[in-house]
């Protein structure tokens, strides 16, 4: 419980939901869980919950089973399909999407930004930095980021990011569509008992 009160908030039992929004938070946590059990180089599915906590509707928790200290740039990727899995499956089966992603968006930019500019992870660009961080010295915290190349080298860095991400979203949708039956089986199951641990969602996906 003060594990995830610590990733996700505090739990919001009382919050009433209607069952429309149920059904999407659903397939939206159902999403994240199917990609992240798919892809090899993604953490096991711990927990999935259409619980409310903090300021998300639900949650789906992915626990490393070893210490790790470096990532590799073929589990970022994976990890990245796995944070738009959510987004990507209300696309599919709603048609629509709503601003319940707008985090898993913010957090797959930042990575991907990352991939790019501080790790050297773009073909295109090379094994390289780009941009000096300025921080507080003594707080250790940064304050902003001063810009050490051109407009065009900007554009590069902005077309090889937009790559990334998209190339991470057409995966989990390969993914989502070809899991189409259990993606349909979890969501129906969390809308009845809205959590599933890690044993009941594998149970689920094999169709036990």
């Amino acid at each position: 419980e003060s594990i995830e009160r610590v990733i996700a908030g505090p739990e919001r039992k009382s919050r009433l939901i209607s069952d429309g929004e149920k059904r999407i938070t659903a397939y939206h946590e159902a999403g994240h869980a199917l990609v992240a059990h798919v892809l090899p180089k993604c953490d096991p599915v711990h927990k999935v919950s259409i619980v409310a906590r903090g300021m998300a509707a639900g949650y789906t928790i992915s626990l490393p089973e070893e210490e790790r200290r470096m990532l590799s740039k073929a589990k970022l990727k994976e990890d990245l399909a796995y944070a738009l899995g959510g987004r990507t499956a209300e696309e599919l089966i709603f048609s629509d999407v709503t601003t319940g992603a707008s985090n898993d968006l913010e957090r797959a930019t930042e990575v991907a930004r990352a991939m790019v500019t501080r790790y050297g992870m773009s073909e295109k660009l090379g094994p390289m930095t780009f941009g000096q961080k300025e921080e507080l010295v003594f707080l250790g915290k940064e304050i902003g980021e001063q810009r050490d190349y051109s407009e065009a080298v900007a554009q590069e860095i902005d077309e090889e990011v937009r790559g990334i991400v998209n190339k991470a979203y057409e995966l989990s949708k390969d993914i989502l569509i070809r899991h189409r039956e259990q993606l349909d089986r979890i969501a129906q199951k969390l809308i009845e008992v809205e959590t599933l641990n890690g044993d009941e969602f594998v149970a689920l996906f094999e169709g036990n």
